[in-house]
């Protein structure tokens, strides 16, 4: 307790088990310190909710409602779907979020700032609304507030959207959490408490339990000494995690690719970004193809056939044993469960990669999707600008 007393002299008066300030202080650090080492497992949603996303368990409001929310690196502003959605694919009220059952929900209203941060923002009455579109669906949603716990952190007000209408069949099926770099994201709500850093691992496609995890915060991280990659950044695509790829290699062979289809422009969005909502690898069509072709080279007369979207399957088994991404300052190898994909019945395996859809927005853009990343622990250090990569078994 302080008082002031008559000569204006600041006075503290001991209480009887009271802590010192230098005690109090040290446990207030230890405190965040604890806060900061979430660590959220994460599930291939392939194998629990059908979706080829990968989903974390969270509970929002008050008391708490479980949603499964896929992970999405290149999205900001996480949404839901709420009781009486019309064309959300969660077509259970059971599976979706009901705000009228929260004490803690509130919407947000249209002269909020974070009515100005989300996308196509509409606001036809006190509270605000937005629109937007994730692959091939579009979400009419109302930005809302309420209560998340991810692991044993609860994050109290948190932004996120509700949403009410949805069109196409590529939504996560309970929501979506988004880990990008934007002003709504995961990251920048809780920039305080985790500082902007994460990673995350995993797990391979086909598991069905929750064997991979999402850290937060940096002392969470791997204490074990890691290469790391510069993080660049993007004007064009405020969202993305941008790192400077210059190479791939087919077994020990470096690929000859134009420089221009791996090179990073900010100015156009032009590069390389790692992406956890998207699941196999895309690269700008020269460099898909001087991959394609170096690995059709290395496997020699084994007839090459198609399967779906792969241009690359063989009938036989594959020998190349790696694949490499070359990053400035960092290498990852690929073992075969990174590149290639087998076919139901086991007999075809296919180069699960493709090239860029010529003619659209990501036309110049390569994407390094979840099956490449499996099994990896990706590092994401925003203060610091840079990017970590390590093989980690979490399947």
């Amino acid at each position: 307790r302080a008082f002031h007393d008559s000569d204006s002299t600041l006075k503290l008066i001991p209480q009887k088990n009271q802590l010192s300030w230098k005690e109090s202080l040290l446990n207030d650090a230890s405190r965040i310190a604890y806060l900061a080492r979430s660590i959220v497992p994460i599930a291939s949603g392939r194998a629990v909710t059908l979706n080829p996303t990968y989903i974390v368990r969270a509970t929002i409001g008050t008391p708490p409602q479980t949603l499964l929310l896929a992970l999405d690196t290149s999205n900001d502003v996480a949404w839901v779907p709420t009781t009486g959605c019309s064309g959300c694919s969660a077509a259970s009220d059971a599976v979706a979020y009901n705000p009228s059952k929260s004490t803690t929900f509130k919407p947000v209203n249209c002269g909020s700032p974070q009515c100005n941060q989300v996308p196509n923002p509409s606001c036809g009455g006190a509270s605000c609304g937005f629109n937007l579109t994730y692959g091939v669906s579009t979400v009419a949603a109302g930005l809302s507030q309420d209560n998340i716990t991810l692991a044993t952190d609860s994050i109290s007000g948190y932004t996120f959207g509700v949403i009410r209408n949805a069109t196409g069949s590529s939504l996560p099926s309970q929501g979506l959490l988004g880990l990008g770099r934007g002003p709504l994201s995961l990251l920048a709500q809780t920039s305080s408490l985790y500082q902007s850093t994460f990673s995350y691992c995993l797990p391979n496609y086909k598991s069905t339990n929750f064997n991979g995890s999402l850290r937060l915060g940096p002392s969470s991280q791997p204490n074990r000494a890691m290469n790391w990659t510069q993080l660049l950044r993007s004007p064009r695509r405020l969202s993305f995690y941008y790192v400077n790829l210059v190479g791939i290699k087919v077994g020990r062979r470096g690929v000859s690719i134009p420089p221009a289809a791996l090179a990073f422009d900010p100015n156009t969005g032009a590069g390389t970004i790692f992406d956890s909502g998207v699941t196999f690898t895309t690269l700008v069509k020269p460099a898909y193809t001087a991959v394609r072709d170096e690995f059709r080279r290395q496997m020699g007369n084994a007839t090459v056939s198609s399967l779906g979207g792969f241009d690359t399957c063989y009938t036989v088994p594959v020998a190349i044993p790696t694949m490499t991404l070359v990053f400035s300052g960092l290498n990852v190898s690929l073992r075969q469960d990174n590149f290639l994909i087998h076919s139901t019945a086991g007999t075809i395996s296919c180069l699960a990669m493709a090239a860029a859809p010529e003619g659209s927005i990501d036309a110049a853009l390569n994407v390094i999707g979840t099956f490449q990343q499996q099994n990896h622990r990706i590092v994401i250090d925003v203060p610091n600008s840079k990017v970590a990569v390590a093989r980690e078994q979490c399947s």
